[in-house]
């Protein structure tokens, strides 16, 4: 990248620069925060030998049996690819049937009575986790900040259904 562009990039559009002591951008801060909650979620949760993946469905189960199909629709927007699939999660080798923790009666889905029990522990930490997560934030700041990223969630949305040529 040549200096002249580099030095164009980072001026801001109401004439300022950016710089080290700028603030970062949105985008750092949801990549960093998304990584330190993947690494909290390895921390809290290791030693009970879940991961993230592994709590997800816990949780959506703690809620009833589930028909599998409806368990990885809801699941869906937070697996990506390169992850453990809910086959694996469920099923594998590791998974969450071979430890006793879920049976599935024809296609639903449900915890047994040790699969609630390792929800409940794994709850209490994740509410704890949660704490130190929102630190001092109000209930009020933390669902504005969940209003703020859907809207602009949503203005992405409509621009890429539009073909993006908003931007162009």
């Amino acid at each position: 990248m040549n200096s002249k562009y580099m030095l164009k990039y980072m001026e801001r559009s109401d004439g300022g620069r950016f710089g080290m002591d700028a603030p970062k951008p949105i985008g750092y801060w949801l990549m960093h925060l998304h990584d330190l909650l993947e690494r909290q979620f390895d921390v809290v949760l290791g030693d009970l030998g879940l991961a993230r993946r592994h709590w997800q469905v816990l949780h959506t189960l703690s809620r009833g049996a589930v028909p599998r199909e409806e368990l990885a629709e809801v699941l869906a927007p937070f697996w990506r690819d390169g992850e453990p699939d809910l086959a694996q999660v469920l099923d594998g080798h590791d998974g969450l049937a071979a430890r006793g923790w879920t049976r599935a009666d024809g296609h639903t889905v449900e915890l047994t009575a040790s699969g609630r029990a390792v929800h409940a522990q794994a709850a209490d930490r994740i509410a704890r986790s949660r704490a130190v997560v929102l630190g001092e934030l109000t209930p009020e700041q933390y669902e504005q900040t969940v209003r703020n990223l859907s809207v602009m969630a949503a203005n992405v949305e409509a621009d890429l259904a539009a073909g993006a040529d908003a931007v162009r």
